[in-house]
């Protein structure tokens, strides 16, 4: 056995698995476990995933982490944990799944999301400062839309929560609301007076309030200590101390010490989160926010995001590239950074080809659960090669429209500082760079979400005093990418015509998804 720790536990509950990392006080992880679980996707725009495979995962994880770390459970001093969000979980009285959650990509409530849209309500008003419109991912659209299709889950449900907060009742049975669910999810404003109950009833779940736990807790802060039956189903101590956690981006964002104003947290995997800190409430069109108190109390988060980023690559890898994937697999090569070898040897620009990554619908900068990608420019001459490096050009595309968008508005973005899939492939987080014109810094933890949660569990255990002083123990900065300044300037043309592309074939793409959801 090693030392005594402290150690920390972090639970990360990503789209695809369950995460388990065990971290020392100074933010070195011992060991990573993960489990996987499946989505379905029963209707296009819908995504569902059940909760006992959750819990199930859960065990898995930690029991392989606590094994591999080769520690005692009672060296765990602490945990926190994130997961997806808007992933809506509807629960009875015992704390049982009624149903499988509607996941954060689950835009079903299209319908209930554009009543906000058309309607004279303070909505606006509890969407930051009231310039970014509904989007259907969110939790009282789905509230909605579960109310009127399913209205006896919906009578049934005594507690209708957000992932991270099913994790909170599973770990200490607790029933909590987290700051940053409430607030960039869930439309709490504490500027504002708290939640818009006026909203809710415009949309039409005006009674889901005594189904949202009362209690709303800022992050790090103690919910209970680790419940003695979740404690043995785990194989952890009853008692540990248990921390508030987020939803799983700002998870990352808190992990790579984006706490204070000037740099922007680029969390990547199947999508993409933007988010950073802001003195000031700063507002404007095309993105979310600002929060209060959603990440840091004091300060305002402001937010865009991509819906389908690394999923778009993962779709083309899956689906057209399957003899390179089988041939690399074969001789022990990563798939994907074959096809990186080979996106390499095409010029910016793709010869012409572009494409947007809307394959799931937009989060920012048009909040339309509607969109769908489209590929622009494709000729004869074009290879699998052009195609895969064009969805890698899209992705860096949206993420610079969205920095333009926030920066256009006011908000000071000198740095970005990135983790999650995209880090894995240098080629990729340099194009994001040479794209956007912004540096992307790199951080020694590249699973920068597992440890945000370590860091939300140290402050909740007593070690650190706060978020800010965790970060300036536990997360080390190891590399800087400068973007190259000739070829961001070659994208600029090929940037401008993605951004002028969507809004274009946008009536098209509505007209064409209505249709297909009549049949």
């Amino acid at each position: 056995m090693i030392d005594s720790g402290p150690y920390l536990l972090g639970i990360d509950y990503g789209t695809e698995s369950c995460r388990v990392a065990i971290c020392d006080i100074h933010g070195r992880p011992l060991t990573f476990a993960a489990t996987p679980y499946p989505t379905t996707h029963p209707h296009p725009g819908w995504a569902e995933q059940s909760p006992d495979d959750w819990w199930n995962a859960l065990q898995a994880s930690t029991h392989k982490a606590i094994q591999n770390a080769g520690i005692s459970p009672s060296a765990i001093a602490g945990i926190s944990y994130d997961a997806t969000t808007l992933s809506m979980v509807a629960l009875d009285s015992k704390g049982e799944a009624l149903r499988p959650a509607l996941m954060w990509m689950d835009v079903r409530a299209t319908e209930q999301a554009a009543r906000a849209e058309s309607s004279d309500s303070v909505a606006r008003l509890y969407n930051g400062a009231g310039t970014a419109p509904a989007i259907a991912e969110w939790y009282p659209f789905k509230a909605a839309w579960l109310k009127e299709h399913e209205p006896e889950n919906y009578e049934r449900a005594v507690h209708l929560v957000d992932a991270p907060d099913w994790v909170t009742y599973k770990l200490t049975g607790e029933w909590t609301t987290n700051i940053n669910s409430a607030a960039l999810r869930m439309y709490y404003n504490r500027d504002k007076g708290g939640w818009p109950v006026d909203y809710y009833e415009t949309i039409g779940c005006g009674d889901v309030f005594s189904k949202i736990p009362e209690k709303v807790v800022d992050l790090g802060t103690p919910v209970g200590p680790l419940a003695t039956i979740p404690a043995q189903l785990l194989g952890l101590r009853p008692g540990i101390p248990v921390a508030q956690g987020p939803a799983d981006a700002w998870a990352g964002q808190i992990g790579l010490g984006v706490l204070e104003p000037g740099s922007m947290a680029l969390i990547t995997g199947s999508s993409h989160v933007l988010s950073g800190q802001s003195a000031t409430a700063i507002h404007g069109r095309g993105f979310f926010g600002a929060y209060t108190d959603g990440v840091v109390p004091g300060q305002y988060t402001v937010e865009g995001g991509q819906t389908s980023t690394g999923s778009v690559l993962k779709w083309f890898k899956d689906n057209f590239a399957a003899d390179l994937v089988h041939a690399a697999e074969k001789i022990g090569l990563n798939p994907y950074k074959v096809l990186d070898e080979r996106a390499r040897e095409i010029r910016p620009g793709c010869e012409g080809l572009i494409i947007n990554e809307y394959f799931q619908g937009n989060r920012t900068p048009y909040a339309d659960s509607k969109a769908r990608g489209v590929i622009s420019g494709l000729s004869l001459m074009h290879t699998p090669a052009h195609m895969y490096r064009a969805i890698m050009e899209s992705v860096c595309y949206g993420t610079a429209l969205n920095l333009r968008t926030m920066q256009d508005a006011g908000m000071d973005v000198r740095r970005m500082v990135a983790c999650g899939g995209a880090t894995k492939s240098r080629d990729w987080i340099q194009m994001h760079a040479d794209v956007s014109g912004v540096p992307v810094t790199l951080t020694e933890v590249g699973d920068a979400v597992v440890l945000g949660t370590c860091m939300i569990a140290a402050v909740g255990a007593g070690i650190y005093p706060d978020l800010q002083e965790a970060s300036k123990n536990m997360v080390h900065e190891i590399e800087v990418l400068e973007p190259d300044a000739a070829l961001h300037e070659e994208y600029a043309f090929y940037l401008d015509k993605y951004a002028e592309m969507y809004p274009t074939m946008q009536p098209m793409i509505h007209e064409v998804v209505d249709h297909e959801n009549q049949r």
